[in-house]
């Protein structure tokens, strides 16, 4: 039994317009999308870009469209799609490099806007911050992110506006807004609360669907929204 692999190919360097090229792979149970892409890579066509890294949905280099939704292909059952054609397209509003390979260099400037990283409020001590089992439950999903992208391809407000920072830094945020060892709360209120932020999301919930690892970023959005009312008419942001 034979799959057809249906992808976008398109390099910028030789001028041609960005075509589908079609694959026969041999399938077999438990293929996932990505092993079908590397059989293409091996024995078809060599000239195929695509990104990978841990085969485990972890690393989130592997997110491309499939069949119509933004996914990890590494965890992609070629069964579970129940077609016999697979199209794959890149990642949708960042500029094509090569195939499926995606500039991820606008996703991730947004990303460092909010400062991504445990600011604590008192200067280290050379010991461990310490958190309790019920505070870390606040970040509990949060941290599961992978950054893959797939949020911020569908995200129809992110293709419209690049300035907009995208569900990805929002959650990020509110990661970091959570964690009872950091002391920048408010900043990264005052970065987030703006028509570029979290009053930009039109609510539409495409990355809440999207998301391998089920976080729930319209969610995030609404409560940073609920946290910064709360700052501003308390006067912090």
């Amino acid at each position: 039994m034979e799959k057809t692999f249906r992808i976008l190919r398109y390099d910028p360097e030789n001028g041609q317009a960005a075509r589908f090229q079609e694959y026969k792979v041999p399938y077999e149970k438990g293929l996932t999308v990505l092993e079908g892409l590397y059989y293409i890579l091996e024995n078809l066509d060599a000239t195929l870009a695509f990104r990978s890294s841990c085969r485990a949905a972890i690393c989130g280099s592997c997110a491309m469209h499939i069949n119509g939704q933004y996914r990890l292909a590494c965890r992609t059952q070629v069964s579970a799609l129940n077609s016999d054609v697979i199209t794959v397209r890149p990642l949708s509003h960042l500029t094509i490099l090569k195939d499926l390979v995606v500039d991820l260099k606008p996703f991730f400037d947004n990303y460092k806007k909010i400062e991504p990283y445990l600011q604590p409020a008192k200067a280290g001590t050379g010991k461990e911050y310490l958190q309790s089992e019920k505070k870390r439950g606040k970040i509990d999903k949060l941290v599961d992110c992978v950054l893959c992208a797939a949020c911020y391809g569908s995200c129809p407000v992110a293709s419209m506006n690049p300035k907009y920072l995208g569900p990805h830094a929002l959650v990020a945020a509110l990661r970091f807004i959570n964690d009872s060892r950091d002391g920048k709360s408010q900043e990264r209120l005052a970065i987030v609360a703006n028509d570029d932020g979290i009053f930009r999301c039109h609510t539409i919930f495409n990355c809440q669907q999207v998301c391998p690892k089920d976080i729930d970023p319209t969610n995030a959005i609404l409560k940073l929204r609920v946290k910064s009312f709360v700052s501003k008419l308390t006067g912090k942001i």
